[in-house]
């Protein structure tokens, strides 16, 4: 498989797990509002820094498991029974939730901002379980390998699309913020639906090594 398709899978992998309105992306959103776009960019940057890292530690860990089908099944179960459960939780219950605002921001310098990205990504350890699933999916489908530049390439689209995603929150929140389709109840419906495609193709998969 070529390094760019490897870069766009880890890129679309990465959009896949922060599309969800979380801590580090409604932060970013909230920072660029109160204190401008560039602080905004500056937190992912952050964000992103911790995310390479945290990428980079998952995939070796998905090359250490890739040598234990008998575990790999395991988690493969356990990770489709999560993503069912989140889709559902998404599609029936999130879905009525009551909107949420985005509260004000303490302005703080450049550097903090960069500091402070790092800190809140250090403290969302949801990469590393995700990425090295994601992984060791992609590599049973043939789609990538665990070498070297593989994994770095992997890694580098991931933190990318971290980035791009966190950049269309801090841009683009503020205008459709009030859209329809950008409601809550959407936005849930949509990580519901992604979820699911996300469990389809766990299940299928599973399937595929009985």
């Amino acid at each position: 498989m070529s390094i760019t398709v490897i870069f766009f899978l880890g890129l679309f992998v990465a959009l896949i797990g922060i599309i969800p309105p979380g801590l580090l992306n409604m932060t970013a959103a909230r920072i660029s509002l109160k204190e401008g776009a560039s602080r905004g960019i500056t937190f992912s940057s952050g964000v992103c820094i911790v995310v390479f890292v945290q990428t980079y530690l998952a995939a070796i860990f998905a090359r250490y498991l890739s040598n234990r089908p008998d575990i790999v099944e395991i988690l493969q179960r356990v990770a489709f029974v999560i993503f069912v459960l989140i889709t559902i939780y998404f599609l029936v219950l999130a879905s009525k939730q009551q909107e949420q605002k985005i509260e004000g921001a303490d302005i703080r310098s450049k550097k903090s901002r960069l500091f402070h990205g790092m800190l809140l990504s250090v403290l969302n350890v949801f990469p590393i379980p995700y990425q090295a699933y994601m992984t060791i999916t992609l590599a049973s489908f043939g789609w990538m390998n665990f070498e070297k530049t593989s994994i770095i390439t992997y890694v580098t689209g991931a933190a990318m699309g971290t980035f791009v995603m966190l950049y269309f929150y801090i841009f683009f929140f503020d205008k459709i913020k009030d859209k329809k389709f950008t409601s809550q109840k959407s936005m849930n419906r949509s990580v519901g639906i992604i979820t699911g495609l996300v469990a389809l193709v766990t299940f299928i998969n599973i399937l595929r090594e009985l």
